[in-house]
């Protein structure tokens, strides 16, 4: 049994896996008692043979969750760092590291499920887009706010923009909260859009989008382009990677 760890900006989700079957699976948001949730959601479980994790946060979250792990299985995480190639997927960047392994994981899961050539879209905090095409290779991507980061910021920013109440996203609004949540969602549909009709001919024409992240059911109804919504994408390439190890 392997023991998975997607630490994400948000939340830790973690899953058991014999094989490709899961065994068991949580999350934990990060303003919760993790360390508490973990050693409750692990009592009872059968120690893992190996554990493996991938990070987006710092090194003070990845070491809370290590000694979470140490505690209860008497184990460490083995950390992956984004490498330039793995289970047929080649890192676009020149520095492979600075690639959020999260992005890369995606990737992995596309192509070991037979979905690549594709597009991947991740919205949750950030907005990331990515480019993979048939034969593994990452032709590159894109960075934006996450829609829910856009509303923050850009209340934080102004002094006149303060919606008494959460927006409702319309096409054209009356108002200044639906005017703030509209705009910046319909913004994120329209990025995931561009970037999708820009690099379909690279892809070879009609690649499939694939949509994941924490507001990725959200986003989906406003996007003009047919997508697959998809879930633990982390977690899943974890599970293919360390299945080739």
């Amino acid at each position: 049994m392997k023991l998975l760890l997607d630490l994400g900006n948000t939340r830790l989700k973690w899953a058991l896996h014999r094989g490709t079957d899961v065994l068991a699976g949580d999350a934990v948001a990060w303003n919760e008692s993790v360390a508490e949730a973990l050693a409750a959601s692990w009592a009872g479980l059968a120690p893992p043979s190996a554990i493996f994790g991938a990070s987006v946060v710092d090194a003070a979250r990845e070491q809370l969750v290590a000694a979470s792990a140490t505690a209860a299985f008497g184990r460490e995480p083995w950390w992956l760092r984004t490498p330039a190639e793995a289970c047929g997927v080649r890192n676009a960047y020149a520095e492979p590291q600075r690639l959020g392994v999260d992005r890369f994981l995606a990737m992995v899961a596309a192509r070991a499920e037979g979905s690549a050539p594709c597009i991947l879209a991740g919205v949750g905090t950030a907005l990331t887009l990515d480019a993979l095409a048939a034969d593994g290779r990452h032709l590159g991507g894109l960075i934006a706010p996450g829609p829910r980061l856009m509303q923050q910021s850009l209340l934080g920013a102004t002094a006149q923009v303060r919606p008494a109440h959460a927006g409702t996203i319309v096409e054209v609004a009356d108002n200044t909260a639906d005017a703030v949540a509209s705009g910046c969602w319909l913004a994120a549909a329209a990025l995931v859009g561009r970037f999708a009709a820009h690099m379909s001919p690279a892809l070879g024409g009609a690649p499939s989008l694939r949509l994941g992240g924490g507001d990725a059911e959200a986003l989906l109804p406003l996007l003009a382009t047919p997508a697959q919504l998809v879930h633990d994408n982390v977690l899943r390439g974890l599970a293919a990677w360390a299945a080739a190890q």
